[in-house]
């Protein structure tokens, strides 16, 4: 077996466990947002079309950066994304400090 394959197997069931947290809604939100690929960037999740992680954009707002710069930078990440990933991260951690 090659480590191709195994690093697949690895990554399925984390991205599974992943989406089964999500709602219906969330996941067609996200689906236009956010990808999970094991053939792009090893499996991190990136923003749809793009080779661009999402952490890149959690990273950029942890260091004072507005959105817009985080744009400006990375111009293949559309608007639309970045508010749909950020607008699910916010419900995930007020669902997750309100339980």
């Amino acid at each position: 077996m090659s480590a191709n394959h195994a690093s697949v197997r690895l990554a399925c069931p984390i991205d599974i466990a992943y989406f089964s947290v999500v709602t219906a809604e969330q996941k067609a939100s996200l689906a236009g947002a956010v990808s999970v690929d094991p053939g792009i960037m090893h499996g991190t999740p990136c923003f749809t079309g793009t080779r661009v992680p999402v952490q890149t954009l959690l990273d950029y707002i942890e260091d004072g950066d507005t959105l817009d710069s985080f744009l400006g930078d990375f111009s293949t990440v559309k608007r639309e994304q970045a508010i749909s990933f950020l607008e699910l991260a916010k419900d995930r951690l007020i669902e997750c400090v309100s339980s």
